[in-house]
C-alpha cells in the first residue's frame, strides 16, 4: 500500500502520532533482515526500552535510500558489513515516546529528526551508520553490535539522546499564513542527504561568494550538495553526465552554472577554466565512477590555494595530479558524513528558510510506503535516485 503525499494525509499522520503517545509497548512491528539471501520481512519483536542516555522514538517515517536493496542483498555493489538479524533503516522523523532519566531538554511528544550517524561518547572519531554500515574498527562494531544495533524501519527505535534533534514543528510544518514554512513531513527526508553535503562543505570552510565545483551533481547526494552550497552563499559549477538534469538544476538558481562530464579530461578542463578562479571542489562520486575524469579535471581547475572535499564512495585508489596539487598548495580533505554540530547548523538553516527542502529544492518525495511494501519502496528508490522516499510504520 502506497500512501498519497498530500497535506491532508500528512496532517492526519502527525495528529495520530500525537494522539497515541503512550507508554512504550512490549512489542512492535519492524522490518527485519535475517539473511542477505532473503528479503527483509515485517516481524513483531520486543520494543526497545529506554535507559540513561537514550530515547525511544515513535517513528512517523523513515527514509529509503536509492541503494537500500544493494545493501540488504548479496549484491557486490555495496558489501557493507553489519550484524544479523537487523532492523533496517536510516535517518527518520518521529516523536519522543520516552527519554532516559538524564534527559534535560527532550520531552515525550516532541517532533524530532533522528540522525542515523551514531558516535561513541568516549571517542567521537568512532562512528557507524544505523541500519547501513558498522564500520571497520572494533569500536564501531561494538556500537552497532550492542546497544544501538537496530534502526528505524519500525514502529519504535531506540537512539542516543544526542541523535534526536528537536524540530520547530510550528515553523517547519506550519501554515505560511501563521509564519510557517508549510513543508510536508515527508519532505524532511531530504535532511539526510543535505547533512552529508553540509558536512563536507563546512569542513573545507566554504564561504559566501566563493565558487565551488560539485561533481557529480545529478545524483541524490550531489543534487543536495548544490542546494546546500547555494544556501551557504556560494556560486556553484554543477558537473554531471545528464545534461537535462543539469539544466533543470541551473534553472532554479541564478548562481549555478553547468559543465557536462564527457570522459575527456581536456574538454572538461577547458570548460571549467572558462569560469575563472575556482576556490573549491566537492566530490561525491558513487563506487562505480572510479574511471571518471571529473575528479582530476576539477582539481586541475582550482586556483592556487584551492580546497578539495572528498566524500565519494571509491573503494580503490584514484590517480591524483600530485605535482599540480603540491605546486598549487591545494588542500585535500576527506570527510565521512558530518558531526553533531553540523547537523544542528543544517536544521537551523532549514528553520530560518535559508535552505529549501522537497520540491522547492528539486528533491521531492517520490512516495510513501507502509513497511509491508518495502520491496516496492526499494524498487522505486532505485528508479528515482534524486528523490526522497519514506517508509511509514
Amino acid at each position: 500500500m502506497q500512501w498519497k503525499s498530500t497535506k491532508e494525509t500528512t496532517t492526519i499522520l502527525l495528529k495520530t502520532a500525537m494522539a497515541t503517545e503512550q507508554p512504550v509497548p512490549k512489542t512492535h512491528r519492524a522490518l527485519v533482515l535475517t539473511s542477505r539471501a532473503e528479503k527483509p520481512q515485517v516481524q513483531t519483536i520486543p520494543t526497545p526500552q529506554v535507559g540513561p542516555g537514550s530515547a525511544v522514538i515513535r517513528i512517523i517515517q523513515a527514509g529509503v535510500l536509492s541503494y537500500h536493496r544493494d545493501i540488504y542483498s548479496e549484491s557486490k555493489e555495496r558489501p557493507y558489513p553489519f550484524p544479523l538479524p537487523l532492523v533496517t533503516g536510516v535517518s527518520a522523523v518521529g516523536r519522543i515516546a520516552a527519554v532516559g532519566s538524564d534527559a534535560t531538554s527532550l520531552k515525550p511528544g516532541q517532533l524530532v529528526f533522528v540522525d542515523s550517524y551514531i558516535h561513541a561518547r568516549d571517542n567521537p572519531s568512532v562512528g557507524f551508520l544505523s541500519g547501513i554500515h558498522e564500520g571497520y574498527t572494533s569500536g564501531s562494531q561494538t556500537l552497532m553490535r550492542g546497544e544501538w544495533k537496530d534502526s528505524t524501519h519500525a514502529e519504535y527505535a531506540k537512539m542516543p539522546l544526542e541523535n534526536c534533534h528537536a524540530l520547530d514543528e510550528d515553523r517547519i510544518l506550519g501554515s505560511p499564513d501563521k509564519g510557517g514554512l508549510g513543508y510536508l513531513v515527508e519532505e524532511l527526508a531530504a535532511l539526510t542527504k543535505m547533512a552529508v553535503a553540509y558536512g563536507g562543505l563546512d569542513d573545507i570552510n566554504l564561504k559566501a561568494g566563493e565558487t565551488i565545483i560539485v561533481a557529480p551533481a545529478t545524483g541524490a547526494f550531489g543534487g543536495a550538495a548544490v542546494e546546500v552550497a547555494v544556501a551557504m552563499g556560494a556560486r556553484v559549477i554543477a558537473m554531471g553526465r545528464n545534461l537535462d538534469v543539469l539544466k533543470s538544476i541551473a534553472a532554479r538558481h541564478e548562481r549555478v552554472d553547468i559543465v557536462q562530464m564527457t570522459g575527456n579530461l581536456e574538454t572538461e578542463l577547458d570548460s571549467l577554466r572558462k569560469f575563472g578562479n575556482i576556490d573549491a571542489c566537492y566530490d561525491i562520486s558513487p563506487p562505480f565512477a572510479g574511471q571518471s575524469t571529473h575528479l582530476k579535471s576539477s582539481i586541475l581547475a582550482l586556483r592556487h590555494g584551492g580546497r578539495v572535499s572528498l566524500m565519494g564512495g571509491f573503494r580503490g585508489d584514484v590517480p591524483m595530479p600530485y605535482s599540480q596539487i603540491m605546486h598549487n598548495n591545494l588542500l585535500l580533505r576527506g570527510k565521512w558524513m558530518y558531526d553533531n554540530t553540523q547537523m544542528k547548523a543544517l536544521i537551523k538553516m532549514v528553520e530560518t528558510g535559508v535552505l529549501k527542502l522537497g520540491e522547492r529544492a528539486g528533491l521531492k518525495c517520490a512516495g510513501k510506503f507502509v513497511l509491508e511494501d518495502s520491496e516496492a519502496a526499494f524498487t522505486k528508490a532505485e528508479n528515482y535516485p534524486r528523490a526522497s522516499l519514506v517508509l511509514i510504520p
